[in-house]
């Protein structure tokens, strides 16, 4: 996801003037030329390799962070087309929403037609998606991240028929693997055109045996389909099994060796593409290498100061024995790393809710999080989980269950450190109907998304106090249905092997039981936050009483205040 598209052109320019002398040179990219990448401050994707987890699922995520766009759910059953059916293409752009007089973007967004019909497919797979195309029945499953491109390849015409959020629903409905739903995007944007509300991005893509990164963008504004040429690049790399990867807003495919099949893929324009724009000179003796010509990003952690840290951070967490800097250029660090230990999913859950506590980019470090170290205030560096996520996934696909119980998607809605991740398994045939509703300007206590929102707005007031009581809700909640998944499985697996439907059937009423659950427990949560820090003293409802100075401001930042008054006060002499 890109903050870009969201400010208009002109207060863009604004700023990028009153910007320029005060970033250091690193954070904008190449020092020359108007073409320079800027890296994103959107979205989040991890991906973790089978030999790498603790339980053999191949794994992404997402964290949806955006701020004012849509958060609702939907579930797509499959279908079986007639010959010569078609499919009826729209432009769906990752932010647009509608007032709710009008209704939900998932209820309007074929307003938006493209203009193109394409033949259908015999049939189409279920799945669950929100922004995106999430998991389908087969267990194909993805993640996203805004990844940018060099400014003359966007392509916002009329002419580039498919947008990022179209693509993906059209790749989890058909594709029965992660590499057919890469084919599948990949030869659909080359025939009809990529771009439109999109320009570079990552789809971390995966299915029960593989994960993979793919990047595509726009083959610039001039394209057309009678040109013969593709209407996108693209290119895509698989992680090593018994490794992980991440995309943090950067392009991570570097040089391709397209004699591997086995690792990678691309369109046929991947290398003439960047000749023809002048973006690699074959001449020059060096290999083609993806992200250094079509979306490079300079600059490290260090350099940066912590603008563009996520995948150093990442690198840090998962193997820490490799010791990487923090000043080694983005551009430097490696594709994927093998972990020190296998991870599980709660240890990819927590990974969304990284801050960078105890790095040099803490967010709570010194003064930053006021009193109640509070890591919301301080954002000029940008960490996994800054509290603008919509919702964020993790997904899981298991081999060695049948597609519908193999698969899960995780979803925790609003901001990934108050939130509570809840499952929706691949083979549901319905989603919570709180999970359908809802958006930024309307308090609605039918929405999910807002009872979580209600939690937080709470927490807010005393942080580090208050976060230990969503904490203890987390471990309730989420970490204990963690451990409960092997027997809902099993359960789910006895009903399969007898009659599909029943099983189904079963995980319907164990999503929307648990969803309805968990909503209600943070609205109480909510309500107890509310009462136990009122006007900042501890309350305590069972004895009916406070306890003066408790969360009082602690006496380090009374200190902190009073040094600055005095640094503030004006010469006496």
């Amino acid at each position: 996801m890109n903050f870009k598209r969201l400010i208009p052109l002109g207060l863009t320019l604004v700023l990028a003037v009153f910007l320029a002398g005060h970033v250091p040179a690193a954070a904008g990219g190449p020092s020359a030329g108007a073409d320079a990448v800027i890296a994103g401050e959107g979205c989040t994707s991890i991906l973790v390799g089978k030999d790498a987890s603790t339980d053999r699922s191949v794994m992404t995520t997402h964290t949806c962070d955006c701020g004012t766009c849509d958060w609702t759910w939907r579930h797509v059953p499959a279908a079986d087309h007639k010959p010569g059916s078609t499919r009826k293409i729209y432009h769906i752009s990752q932010y647009k929403t509608w007032p709710p007089s009008e209704g939900l973007k998932w209820d309007v967004y074929k307003k938006d037609f493209a203009g193109l019909e394409i033949p259908e497919v015999a049939h189409t797979y279920a799945y669950h998606h929100g922004m995106f195309g999430y998991m389908n029945e087969k267990q194909v499953s993805m993640g996203e991240s805004t990844i940018g491109c060099q400014r003359k390849m966007q392509n916002p015409t009329p002419a580039a028929k498919l947008d990022l959020s179209m693509l993906t629903l059209l790749g989890i409905e058909r594709a029965a693997t992660a590499r057919e739903a890469i084919q599948i995007m990949g030869s659909l944007a080359e025939k009809y055109g990529y771009g439109f509300h999109d320009d570079g991005e990552m789809l971390a893509v995966a299915d029960a045996k593989e994960a993979w990164i793919f990047e595509i963008m726009p083959a610039g504004p001039l394209w057309t389909p009678e040109s013969g040429k593709p209407g996108a690049v693209w290119a895509a790399q698989r992680v090593p099994d018994d490794e992980v990867s991440v995309c943090p807003n950067e392009s991570r495919i570097g040089e391709i060796d397209l004699g591997n099949k086995d690792f990678f893929m691309a369109s046929p324009n991947v290398v003439s593409l960047a000749v023809e724009m002048g973006y690699y000179d074959p001449k020059s003796g060096k290999p083609f290498n993806f992200k250094r010509a079509y979306s490079p990003v300079e600059g490290s952690a260090l350099s940066t100061n912590g603008r563009i840290q996520r995948l150093w951070r990442f690198f840090d967490l998962v193997a820490p024995s490799k010791k990487f800097k923090a000043d080694m250029p983005n551009m430097d660090l490696p594709f994927s790393v093998k972990p020190d230990k296998k991870i599980s999913v709660q240890d990819v859950m927590a990974m969304t809710r990284d801050r960078s506590y105890g790095t040099p980019f803490d967010p709570v470090q010194g003064i930053r999080g006021g009193p109640f170290k509070n890591p919301n205030y301080y954002r000029q560096t940008r960490v996994i989980d800054h509290g603008l996520a919509e919702y964020s996934t993790v997904t899981q696909s298991r081999a060695g269950l049948p597609d519908p119980i193999g698969g899960i998607v995780w979803i925790a809605f609003g901001s990934q450190d108050t939130s509570c991740y809840m499952p929706l398994y691949a083979g549901l045939t319905e989603i919570p109907k709180s999970f359908m509703v809802g958006d930024h300007w309307t308090f609605s206590r039918d929405s999910v998304r807002w009872a979580f929102d209600y939690t937080d707005f709470h927490v807010q007031v005393a942080y580090s106090e208050a976060i230990k009581d969503v904490q203890a809700a987390q471990a309730k909640y989420e970490g204990e249905l963690v451990m409960r998944i092997p027997e809902i499985d099993q359960q789910a697996l006895a009903l399969y092997k007898t009659k599909p439907a029943k099983a189904a059937e079963f995980l319907n009423g164990f999503a929307i039981n648990n969803a309805t659950t968990v909503t209600n427990a943070w609205w109480k949560l909510g309500d107890d936050l509310l009462v136990k820090y009122n006007r900042l003293y501890l309350y305590n409802a069972e004895k009916r009483g406070f306890s003066r100075g408790q969360p009082a401001t602690p006496d380090w930042w009374k200190k902190a205040a009073r040094a600055f008054d005095i640094l503030m006060e004006p010469d006496k002499k």
